[in-house]
Order: structure tokens, then sequence, then C-alpha cells
């Protein structure tokens, strides 16, 4: 072992959880640095040039002011309320705000189409609903549901965000919330069906702060920059849970995405930390960065995808700093990690997080050999875990598996542990597609392509890509007297468009006379990605 293996298992062998009986974030977290240690949480900026700056008092005040017109309008603890906003300010008051009151925020995207969204509000049992006016004629059919209604500008048949947020008071006094009961609801990619609902207790928004000291290496004094998508729950741990924890200050861009503006956001605003995805940094360092000052510049992290070693390395040549990657799940964020303070190994997922065991197992739920491929499994009790699936407890079931030593989360991923207790990853279990850090079921997108007359059968896969990871790839066989075509493609594409979140749309479209099938009958998207491997090579 190395000096800096030997830290790393006394640490790990050392940490215990403390997780108090009851947390509320809002409460414990905002308004005690805003009473106790006010400073700079957050600084917005968009490209038209706008810019805004809130202190941890400012943030305060506003989510107080926001829970209280919920409440006021019969938001209760325990309710369901969509959270729609792009990245800006007001996501962040939203989010607290709901978690003051005990309420249970859904973050959402902007992409997402109608018909998503009444998935999610139907699903969830949602009560409220907080979106840009612009986005409202998206929730036309679901006011029987969501008897709240708050939009960011003027919308026929709701309510001003302005006008709720002056009827809200500032004196709010956050509730009682105990570690076990619900405070987050996010919506994640299944490989059947729709996306499932992922619910999180308290316990696990207090237990992520972990992975902001250990992995982000956050202190009271850096500005953080993560760009993930407000919807996901990595924006969650890195835009706002993680490092308010810590105190630290949040920059939040609001803007099309641009290598060399990139660059330029990082010198300007003097980011000390930034958590970007592989494909967002497989660009920037096509960059010419010789003109910008990244003196400050002290740690950079990826997520949500594989980093592609040659872009790590000449990140690195370009900044002087490391790419730390981490792995991690909506069910239960960030898990394994690679540490500052520790050796990196090529094509790594790092080391288990304090707190957290994990291994790798057969179907027995047993420990298999180094260097042996097998599930990555975390052992449970583990604060981190979500509560389970929302309204579908035999999923939730089916995630576990009980072994000699306990009992394990079986996260769907597989892998190998080497010698040193690095992991390494080898594939998913599922057909979970993951393209530049979205996750995208392929279920979902077939659905839709059978609703297509043109369609007699279809399987979508993840295709092999250079800059994404992956990119959605759909087969399709056509009905008899249909003729393939790039109109006809182009023109299913689009179908798909229309019909969910833009990003999830095939990409490739390739027609074929029949899918590979078991002998019961069932499509083998497995055998299809192996033809996708061996085309890429």
């Amino acid at each position: 072992m190395t000096p800096n293996m030997t830290d790393y298992a006394e640490t790990y062998r050392n940490f215990q959880w403390n997780i108090p009986s009851t947390f509320n974030f809002g409460g414990d977290v905002v308004d005690y640095f805003a009473r106790h240690a006010d400073g700079l949480a957050l600084i917005w900026a968009n490209d038209q040039g706008c810019e805004e700056r809130y202190s941890f008092s400012d943030m305060a005040r506003l989510s107080s002011r926001f829970a209280s017109a919920l409440q006021q309008r019969g938001v209760c603890k325990g309710d369901r309320v969509i959270v729609m906003m792009p990245r800006i300010p007001q996501w962040q008051v939203a989010i607290v705000g709901c978690l003051k009151l005990g309420a249970v925020p859904i973050p959402c995207i902007e992409m997402l189409t109608a018909k998503d969204i009444a998935y999610r509000v139907q699903h969830a049992g949602a009560t409220a609903v907080f979106a840009r006016a612009e986005h409202a004629p998206k929730f036309e059919n679901l006011a029987d549901s969501l008897k709240v209604r708050i939009a960011l500008g003027e919308a026929p048949g709701w309510e001003t965000y302005d006008k709720a947020m002056a009827d809200g008071r500032d004196d709010f006094v956050p509730v009682r919330v105990e570690a076990d009961d619900a405070a987050l609801l996010y919506y994640t990619s299944g490989s059947t069906g729709q996306p499932k609902g992922v619910l999180h207790a308290s316990r696990a928004i207090h237990a992520w702060r972990e992975s902001a000291i250990n992995w982000l290496d956050l202190r009271r004094d850096d500005t953080i920059w993560c760009t993930a998508d407000v919807g996901w729950s990595k924006a969650g741990t890195s835009i706002l849970f993680g490092p308010w924890s810590c105190g630290a200050c949040v920059f939040f861009y609001e803007g099309a995405f641009d290598p060399a503006e990139r660059l330029r956001l990082l010198e300007k605003y003097r980011v000390t930390v930034y958590c970007a995805p592989g494909t967002e940094l497989f660009r920037i360092v096509n960059e010419d960065a010789s003109a910008c000052d990244l003196s400050h510049l002290r740690h950079t992290v990826s997520a949500g995808e594989a980093l592609n070693n040659v872009v790590g390395q000449r990140w690195h040549a370009m900044t002087g700093v490391p790419v730390l990657e981490a792995y991690g799940q909506t069910e239960t964020l960030m898990t394994l990690l690679n540490y500052p303070c520790m050796p990196m190994k090529e094509g790594s997922m790092g080391l288990p997080a304090p707190g957290s065991v994990l291994d790798i197992i057969d179907a027995d739920g047993e420990r298999v050999p180094a260097g042996e491929e097998g599930d990555i499994a975390i052992l449970m009790p583990n604060p981190q875990m979500m509560l389970g699936y929302w309204r579908d407890e035999a999923r939730t079931q089916e995630s576990y598996i009980d072994g000699v030593k306990g009992r394990w989360f079986i996260t769907g991923d597989r892998g190998i542990r080497d010698a040193e207790g690095y992991f390494f990853h080898r594939g998913r279990r599922d057909d979970i597609i993951n393209s530049a850090g979205y996750r995208i079921g392929p279920s979902e997108i077939e659905n839709v392509l059978l609703e297509h007359p043109a369609v007699q059968e279809c399987a979508v896969i993840g295709a092999p890509h250079e800059e994404r990871g992956e990119i959605v790839k759909a087969v399709i066989v056509l009905r008899n007297g249909v003729s393939p075509s790039d109109e006809l493609a182009r023109e299913l594409q689009e179908h798909v468009k229309r019909q969910t979140a833009p990003y999830k749309y095939p990409r490739v479209v390739e027609f074929l006379d029949a899918l590979p099938k078991t002998q019961t009958g069932k499509i083998q998207r497995a055998a299809l990605r192996q033809r996708e491997k061996l085309q890429y090579r």
C-alpha cells in the first residue's frame, strides 16, 4: 500500500454515519448559514449578459416565502410538487421552499412533452406545479389534478410567481422532517415500461454531503460550476445539496453550450471546482485555452458517463488539473469515488465512498474473486439509498438479493474489482442507453415508434459513439408494402421528437427485414448491440 492507500483505508474503516433523527435541508442548512455564516450562495448568469448574486440569507428569505405561499394554497407536508424550471435562481428557491414545507419536489427538465408530464403528474399524484408560463399549455389537461399552478410569467388559469411570493412570509418556520420521511422524487428511465419514480428520504440529502467533501472536495471559499440539467439527480447533489451543505458558492449558467464560452466563464467567475460530463469535456479540449487564466481552477470532476482517457489526458495537459470520475445512480447518488489525495488508475470508477460497502457479487449474492466479472452491488443499510421505487414495491424488492454478508442492492451495472479494491465498469445488465449523460429507456421509444403506421416491429439500442458514448439507434421492420427510405427515417425521427423529450429521438434509423429473436419470440436487443459493436470496430 502507498501512504495514500493507507490513509484511505484508515478513513474508510473508521468512518461512521452521523445521520440526525430529523433533518430539513431548508432549515438546517440554508437557514443555518443565513444566521451563522452568511456568504455568497449563488451566482447566476445567462448568455444575454445578465447576472444576479444571492447570499444564503437571500435564499433563506426567498425559499421561506415560497414555502409559505404553497402552504397558504393548501400544499401540505408529503404532497408532491412538479418543479419544471430552467437553470435560473427560481429553481433553487422552489426546491428549498418545498423542502422547508416538507412537500416532495419532483425536478423536471423543460424538454418534457405533455405526454411525459401527464405520466409524472398522474403516477406521482402531484397536486401542485411551478413552471414558466410558456410551458403552461403542456399542463392544460391536468387542471383537475394540479390544484395549485404557479407560473413564472402570465398564463391563463395560473397564478403568477410574483403574486405568490408577495403573499408569502419571511418568517416561515420549517416543518419537522424525520430522517426517513419522503423528501425528493426523481424520475429515471427504466429498461422496460415508463420511467421509474425514485423516492428519497431526508436522510439521503444529509448523507450526500459526504461526496461533496470527499469527491468534490468543497470548502467554504469555493465556487463550483456543475453543468448538469436541473431535472437530474446529479444537479441536486452538485448544484444544491452538496455545495450548500459545505457553505460553498454555486455558479449557475443559463445558455446554450459553447466550448469557447465555457472556458471564458471559468475564467471570468474564477470557478475553482468544475463538474462536467465527458461529452462536454470532449468538446472543450479542442479549444485553444492559452488566452484564458484558469489558475484558480483546482479541481475537475466528471460523472454520468465514462470519460474517454484521451480527453482526460488532454484536459490535464490544458489546465494542469486531472479529471476525477465517480460512479453513482439516481437510486443512491455517488458511491464510488476517485479521491483528490489518491492515486488514479486509468479507466477506474474509483474506490467505495466512506460509509458505503460495495463489492462484485455473483447471482447468489456471494463475493467473486478479484478480476472476475460480476454485479456491482451495495451492502445495506446505507442512508444514501432510496426509500424505493414510487408505487412499485415489486420492482423495489427485485433490486435486492440476500447473501451471506447481508442484503445487497443490485445496481444493474457489471464490473470487476482489482486486487487493490479499485472498480472497473464492464457494462449494464439491462438495456439502458447512456448518451451524453442522459439515461434513456428503449421501450419508451419503441412504444412511440410502434404507433407509426409504417412500423411493424422495432428495437431500440445504444450504438457506440466517440463523442456521446452512445447514441440512440432504432432498428425497424416495416409493414408490408412500405419501402425504406431516408425520408421515412427522418419522418420517424420527427415522430419520436413530437411524442417524447427530444433528447430521446433515434439519431440513427436502420431498416431490416427481421429482428433477432429468442425461441419464445422475444426480441434480442443484446444481439443487436453486439452486432453494433462489431461494426463500430
